[in-house]
């Protein structure tokens, strides 16, 4: 785990875990994911993870829906100081981009749907190359300053981007990023080029989406297995070929061990990278949240994390992505 004294960070070394909160309001329903918050936090975990754009995508959504059920939900437990919330910019459809003028609206607006009066982790979603960097970088320190937001992060960004936007903040002044958020899980391993030569050199604490590669490293997709009712089973189903059936064969081989499932596993195998804090996966159900909460406390030997990163590389010797996604 990569060591930090940002407040947001702080937390998930007590549960290396991050709960995602894209389904929420999609694919889980409010009872549903509020029963998921509750055994998340019943269980030790502390950082919930959101964006005001879930789930715009969805026909008669507006986006911010997942930040209101987590507002509903914080309200309800009545113990905001136990929870981290990230959430992230550029996405909402009434708050497209990173000018300024959005980002601080995004920001309010994110804060009355979530019901509190601080953003612990506060992301850009997406690089909007439109607006000068300086602009953009200024904008969240100012709310850093401001109070609204504790720690600032950056998803989907390069590794250029995210060197303009470090020396920005050295030569104006500005609260430097803390976090970084990028695709990465063992059928997806780019991050480890570059990306993780910038969290390395920044400091920067590191939470992979797409832990399981959208299920597919659940187990869920296999040759001959029963069909799967979900958004994401084209994508996650594409996985299937030579490489993918060797990294489930090892998966399986390292849960039998442990007696856990394939889904912890490789949860675990990515909570221990280098400069990974914790790996972030959702869940629509509560059953389906066993699985990630197994993953915070499970400890691979070496040999099977090497074991796992050697199934993984490619028949070319690369061990980047194989699926664009």
């Amino acid at each position: 785990m990569t060591t930090t004294a940002a407040h947001s960070l702080a937390a998930l070394r007590r549960f290396p875990l991050v709960l995602g909160g894209n389904v929420f309001g999609w694919t889980a329903d409010e009872p549903s994911t509020l029963a998921v918050l509750d055994a998340f936090a019943d269980a030790g975990g502390v950082m919930v993870d959101t964006a005001d754009g879930y789930s715009a995508w969805v026909p008669g959504h507006t986006g911010g829906e997942s930040e209101t059920l987590i507002g509903r939900w914080l309200a309800r437990r009545g113990r905001r100081d136990d929870v981290v919330v990230a959430t992230k910019v550029s996405t909402h459809p009434d708050f497209s981009g990173l000018a300024p003028a959005t980002v601080r609206a995004a920001a309010e607006a994110s804060l009355r749907r979530l019901g509190t009066d601080r953003i612990d982790l506060y992301y850009a979603h997406f690089d909007d190359a439109g607006v000068p960097l300086a602009e953009t970088a200024g904008a969240f320190s100012a709310l850093v300053d401001d109070g609204l937001v504790k720690d600032v992060g950056l998803s989907n960004y390069t590794p250029e981007r995210i060197d303009e936007w470090m020396a920005v903040a050295e030569r104006d002044g500005l609260h430097r990023p803390v976090a970084l958020q990028p695709h990465y899980n063992l059928l997806e391993r780019e991050f480890e080029g570059a990306l993780r030569d910038r969290a390395e050199r920044y400091g920067l604490g590191v939470l992979p989406y797409f832990g399981l590669a959208r299920g597919f490293l659940a187990g869920k997709y296999r040759d001959g297995g029963p069909a799967v009712d979900s958004p994401r089973a084209g994508s996650a189903a594409a996985y299937l070929d030579d490489r993918g059936r060797r990294v489930l064969a090892a998966l399986d081989d390292v849960a039998a061990a442990h007696r856990t499932s394939v889904a912890a596993v490789a949860l675990a195998w990515l909570r221990m990278q280098p400069t990974v804090v914790a790996p972030i996966a959702s869940a629509r159900t509560v059953d389906q949240l066993a699985d990630l909460l197994a993953s915070a406390t499970l400890e691979l030997t070496a040999a099977e994390v090497d074991a796992l990163a050697q199934a993984s590389v490619r028949a070319d010797g690369d061990a980047g992505a194989a699926h664009s996604g």
